[in-house]
């Protein structure tokens, strides 16, 4: 279908100011202890696990499988973005394991990989990766974003668990330029980069349709602040992705909506993402943090959970100290740690003390309870 030039829901300044200074949606302070890095010699960030079709998380033997963007440990971790690879991880009683590059070297079309959703099928080794190809491999640096998938196989073998047997990558859907802004540029501004990433798969079993989510920009505003939560279509694995209306458009009220995401429960859609304070427009209340809507259903209208769209924020106290949530099909929530540890220190100029203070790891999962518009965060879980 044609996009229309304007969102199914806008998330509004109105709605962000109801978030309050200390309510219950403020996540505690990370300790010392909660910092274990997954491996000494990398930096690893956004998260995705291995689901199936249906959401659900894939356990082999206890143990679930996630990606994560991955570099070695720079000097400043700030360039990781610059570099970042997908890397195969797990988890279970033991804590995490690296299993190392999911793709090979000069596999994927851009200069870098970033993220995405996997998808395995009935037969428990297909895989579907939907990945961001940021730039173009060979080219120059840019921050072009494009959206691609590949297929290969999931291979749990003991120490050598792996992926392997990748398809070319294929481009899944293209910014139109008009509803969805083209994200090319080639400098990154201060006020942050244009969008277009970040695929999250969905399949909607009411309609037996597939969806892909993305981060995008609107191309109908000349708006700075012109984030907006875009779909794309189809209705089977046989057909081509199309792209439709945005969701969300949080137009004049923040401008990036990062790792969206839907997961279903009790008959609802609850519809994820992630973004940072300093992308809300000026002189609203609201944190670095996981935000959602709910709606009966992929049409909307999308309601802000909580009144506010806050589901867990970074506390006042350490207002960086993680990032990237990711809600699974059970509930449970993962993010990465960020800066913590700050006491109010601001690491911006100083490369040395974003090193010390840059986690770089998987932080402490924890789980969510839901109960219609409200979503809480019950306690840690490891």
């Amino acid at each position: 279908m044609s996009p229309l030039p304007h969102a199914l829901t806008h998330w509004s300044a109105e709605q962000v100011a109801r978030i309050v200074p200390d309510g219950p949606e403020r996540l505690p302070v990370l300790t010392p202890a909660d910092i274990v890095p997954i491996d000494p010699a990398h930096d690893f960030w956004d998260m995705w696990q291995i689901a199936r079709a249906d959401g659900s998380t894939v356990f082999v033997d206890g143990r679930s499988y996630w990606f994560f963007l991955g570099t070695p440990r720079f000097a400043d971790p700030e360039s990781r973005h610059d570099a970042a690879r997908i890397y195969l991880t797990s988890h279970g009683s033991d804590g995490w394991r690296l299993h190392g590059a999911t793709f090979p070297d000069g596999f994927t079309p851009g200069s870098r990989e970033w993220s995405g959703s996997a998808v395995l099928a009935e037969d428990g080794v297909t895989l579907t990766m939907y990945f961001t190809a940021a730039g173009r491999r060979g080219g120059p640096h840019s921050f072009e974003q494009r959206l691609f998938e590949t297929v290969g196989r999931f291979i749990v073998d003991g120490p050598d668990t792996r992926t392997d047997g990748w398809s070319p990558p294929v481009e899944s859907v293209v910014a139109d330029g008009e509803c969805y802004r083209v994200a090319n540029e080639i400098e990154a501004p201060a006020t942050g980069i244009k969008g277009f990433r970040d695929p999250g798969f969905f399949h909607d079993p009411a309609t037996g349709r597939d969806h892909l989510l993305f981060v995008g920009s609107a191309g109908w505003t000349d708006a700075l602040i012109d984030g907006v939560i875009g779909i794309a279509s189809r209705d089977s694995a046989d057909t081509p992705w199309h792209p439709g209306t945005p969701l969300v458009d949080a137009i004049g009220v923040n401008s990036e909506l990062e790792r969206p995401h839907i997961i279903l429960r009790n008959g609802l859609y609850y519809l994820f993402w992630s973004t940072q304070a300093r992308r809300f427009a000026p002189g609203l209340p609201a944190p670095t943090g996981l935000y959602a809507l709910v709606a009966n259903g992929m049409d909307g209208p999308w309601r802000p959970v909580n009144g506010s769209g806050l589901v867990a924020g970074n506390p006042a106290a350490e207002p960086m100290q993680a990032y990237c949530w990711w809600v699974t099909g059970e509930g449970q929530v993962a993010a990465f740690v960020d800066y913590a540890g700050l006491n109010g220190a601001d690491a911006s100029a100083d490369v040395s003390l974003r090193r010390a203070r840059f986690g770089g790891t998987a932080a402490p999962f924890f789980q969510l309870d839901f109960a219609g518009d409200r979503v809480t965060i019950r306690a840690a879980t490891g």
